[in-house]
Order: C-alpha cells, then sequence, then structure tokens
C-alpha cells in the first residue's frame, strides 16, 4: 500500500494549488487522512485531517483559506490552497490510516510535494 501526492508547484503570494494524495494498494479501508507539512525550519506540522465521513479540522494558520476533501471511491484525499503566503511554503506530506488485510491497522505515509509560494 502506498500513497502517492502530487500538486505542489510554484505560485506567488495570493495564488491558489491544488494537492492531491492517492492511496493505493491492497486494504480494507482507509480511515482518518491528513495533511502536514515541513518548512524550512525542519518540523513537520499537522496541517488539517479529514474522517472518512468527511469531518475536517484545520490548524489555526490555515482555516479558512485551505479546504481539504476526499473522495473515498477514489481513496484521495485533497488540499485545496487559497491566499497561499510564502509562509506556507513547504514540503506537504500526507498520510491516512490504513485498515488492511485482516484488519490489521496502520499509518502509511506519502512521498512529499513541495510548495513554494513566492512574495
Amino acid at each position: 500500500v502506498q500513497l502517492q501526492a502530487s500538486g505542489g508547484g510554484l505560485v506567488q503570494a495570493g495564488g491558489s494549488l491544488r494537492l492531491s494524495c492517492a492511496a493505493s494498494g491492497t486494504f480494507v479501508t482507509v480511515n482518518s487522512m491528513t495533511w502536514y507539512r515541513q518548512g524550512p525550519g525542519g518540523r513537520r506540522d499537522w496541517v488539517a485531517d479529514i474522517t472518512p465521513r468527511g469531518i475536517t479540522t484545520y490548524v489555526d494558520s490555515v482555516r479558512g483559506r485551505f479546504t481539504i476533501s476526499r473522495d473515498n471511491a477514489k481513496n484521495t484525499v485533497y488540499l485545496q490552497m487559497n491566499s497561499l503566503k510564502p509562509e506556507d511554503t513547504a514540503v506537504y506530506y500526507c498520510n491516512a490510516d490504513i485498515v488492511g488485510i485482516g484488519h490489521k491497522a496502520y499509518t502509511i505515509w506519502g512521498q512529499g510535494t513541495l510548495v513554494t509560494v513566492s512574495s
């Protein structure tokens, strides 16, 4: 089972980007899906998460600008990022809580996608 993230890039301040992260492989279901980001300081910070039923939570710094959503049929989570600021520059990572064969639960990480916001 793996997560494939995409959608990063270079954008000017005030612009928008949409990240995607798709789970593939053999598993029973995907529970919560989460976005993190790791900025120049090196710390990986939680950004937002979404439950299978669509309940969302956000870090204060992105609330109102970012929207997390998911397509359960595609096992994909999205992060729509609007009104981007230079301080949003980071490598964005997704992770997912997987229920695998035999109902074993584990968490997997995507490979990260770089978002650069220029001022």
